[in-house]
């Protein structure tokens, strides 16, 4: 087995031995046992099984915990799994060594027969599978859902969309958030993935809700700024001076994350949203907590 996988692996089963009551930790190891000799079927009963023989509860990892899962798979943040759910990712880490082409056939079985608490578990769970390019068809589908739980299993907290999808891919799922209605600070590596593409389909999408008198999320603007042309860069002026209190906030952020000497220029002419950023007290951490009040 891989030693990542591995090293996950047992970590799991580290939090579920403290978690679970004997019955329910005996069925785990039974259930993992068959699931490491090759019995996919055994798999896929036990894929269904799981939540009523572990339960849902919260697993409450605490953040000593959270810093270890890091340590295992950079990116991954189990933040707010329930328990079914990692015992679901423990079956699936728990395959004897197969090839890609057997992983994904094994996938297809259990997505084309999942219920939505299943495919949220597996969603969750492609980050610390192993041939992770072999998945970027499958996590390409997660984002075209119209399910939020679904979707956000995907776009949310999971390191994969920002290491495997291209931009194309990775436009539509930070996009989508606004139709789907779900904030996009919750996905990894969204500043870094920040590009040209991206920031003139958010200003024309901008466009769009403008000339039908409908609102704009302030986060929106965060995926502007680094590449912001002179459109964009006028836009940004506009909200600065027309916009509510968060949306002018939001823009300035965006301005401040612009190389261009325009956008400095700009920044410029509101002085205490500028002084705000550069000490640290306006961030999009807090655009993100004034636009959900």
């Amino acid at each position: 087995m891989n030693p990542e996988t591995d090293k996950i692996k047992k970590l799991i089963e580290s939090w579920l031995a403290m978690r679970l009551d004997p019955a329910a930790a005996s069925w785990v190891r039974d259930r993992q046992g068959a699931i490491r000799l090759g019995d996919k079927k055994g798999l896929y009963l036990a894929f269904g099984m799981a939540p009523r023989k572990v339960g849902k509860s919260d697993l409450g990892l605490i953040d000593e915990e959270l810093s270890v899962a890091h340590e295992a798979r950079p990116g991954w943040n189990p933040r707010g799994w329930s328990v079914d759910q990692l015992t679901r990712a423990l079956f699936l880490l728990s395959l004897p060594n197969i090839e890609a082409t057997e992983l994904v056939a094994v996938l297809d079985q259990l997505f084309g027969a999942g219920e939505v608490g299943e495919l949220v578990a597996m969603y969750q769970a492609l980050p610390l599978l192993p041939h992770p390019a072999a998945h970027i068809l499958r996590a390409a589908e997660g984002i075209r859902t119209n399910i939020k739980a679904v979707f956000c299993a995907v776009a949310h907290q999971n390191p994969y969309p920002a290491e495997q999808f291209s931009d194309d891919q990775w436009n539509q799922m930070v996009l989508k958030c606004q139709f789907i209605g779900v904030p996009m600070s919750p996905i990894v590596g969204l500043d870094q993935r920040a590009n040209p593409q991206l920031s003139a389909m958010v200003v024309d999408f901008v466009h769009e809700r403008w000339a039908a008198k409908r609102p704009i999320a302030p986060d929106m603007w965060r995926c502007v700024g680094r590449h912001a042309d002179a459109r964009a860069l006028a836009d940004l002026k506009q909200v600065l001076t027309s916009g509510s209190a968060v949306e002018q906030q939001a823009a300035a952020l965006a301005l401040s994350q612009s190389p261009d000497p325009v956008a400095k220029n700009i920044l410029a002419t509101v002085p205490e949203l500028a002084e705000k950023i550069s000490d640290g007290t306006l961030t999009w951490a807090t655009i993100d907590s004034a636009s959900s009040t």
